[in-house]
């Protein structure tokens, strides 16, 4: 039986699926190991002193410097000559990756280090109040995106980080969800057998800032998949070379009525009709971009 390097003991909401996926990816990385940590849910959760439940060598970045940490550490192993087998990744979450801290990635991604970066996206900054980031979907409730007479909530579409990251012209640029075990698994270990800068960007549904039920994360994150909303692909060299593809996609009101945040599009309205309209917009777009549909 695999041993597992991230631990529990640690204080994540129940069905947070940051939880779940940070221990997808330590387990698929293994023991040799060097992650830096953005501040944000998962630094805050999982090491509360004087506790952690990293079984690895683990370190606390800034909000916005992750990738910077990294790639410091990375220059230094390789000074020591001692890179060889030793796995770099650095970690932070959607407001800490895709907002305050893009320019730290970009620096880290031009300059050719050898690191993972992993993004987990529960689109919203909520280890501070659940405020709307980069990466948060429109329409979507937040504290700082409500929905109300003016508005249906968050009014911006998300940034493509996958395509941001591979416009670098790096090795490896990804996306997946934590709704997808073996998918999880299978990219961590393919991007850490790439030499060069990766990116990794997962899906991971939060029940506190999104309202639903701990039970239905894996589903949630199955479904903004299964809905076409976010493709699962692989970037190689600046090329798609990969897509999870479906013989066809379910409706996104599947996958939006599970979820408090978007309670406000479940009532019968012409605004509402509009940005469901907007949503299967996005879906026809993905459909076409990425051939989301089985042929």
């Amino acid at each position: 039986m695999q041993e597992n390097l991230f631990v529990a003991g640690h204080t994540a909401c129940p069905g947070c699926g940051q939880a779940i996926a940070a221990r997808l990816v330590m387990n698929a990385a293994g023991k040799n190991t060097i992650a830096t940590n953005a501040t944000g849910c998962l630094e805050v959760f999982s090491t509360g002193f004087p506790h952690t439940s990293w079984k690895i060598a683990w370190i606390h970045s800034l909000f916005e410097n992750s990738a910077a940490v990294a790639s410091g550490i990375e220059a230094a192993l390789r000074h020591l000559g001692r890179k060889e087998n030793i796995n770099v990744i650095a970690q932070g979450g959607d407001g800490g990756t895709a907002d305050i801290g893009l320019q730290a990635l970009s620096g880290m991604l031009e300059r050719g280090h050898d690191v993972l970066y992993v993004m987990y996206d529960n689109e919203a900054y909520m280890n501070t109040g659940i405020q709307r980031s980069g990466m948060t979907p429109p329409f979507s409730n937040t504290t700082t995106s409500p929905p109300g007479k003016y508005s249906l909530g968050n009014p911006r579409p998300k940034k493509p980080m996958v395509e941001i990251c591979a416009a670098h012209g790096i090795p490896y640029s990804a996306s997946t969800s934590v709704g997808y075990f073996r998918d999880v698994e299978k990219k961590v270990k393919k991007a850490l057998s790439i030499k060069g800068p990766k990116f990794l960007h997962i899906f991971v549904p939060c029940p506190l800032g999104w309202r639903h039920s701990s039970s239905q994360t894996l589903e949630i994150a199955k479904l903004v998949v299964e809905t076409g909303l976010f493709p699962v692909v692989e970037y190689e060299d600046g090329r798609l070379t990969n897509v999870m593809r479906f013989k066809e996609l379910k409706p996104v009101e599947e996958f939006l009525k599970l979820q408090g945040r978007f309670k406000h599009l479940m009532k019968d309205s012409p605004e509402v009709k509009s940005a469901i309209e907007f949503l299967n917009q996005v879906v026809k777009y993905n459909i076409e971009k990425y051939e989301l549909i089985k042929k």
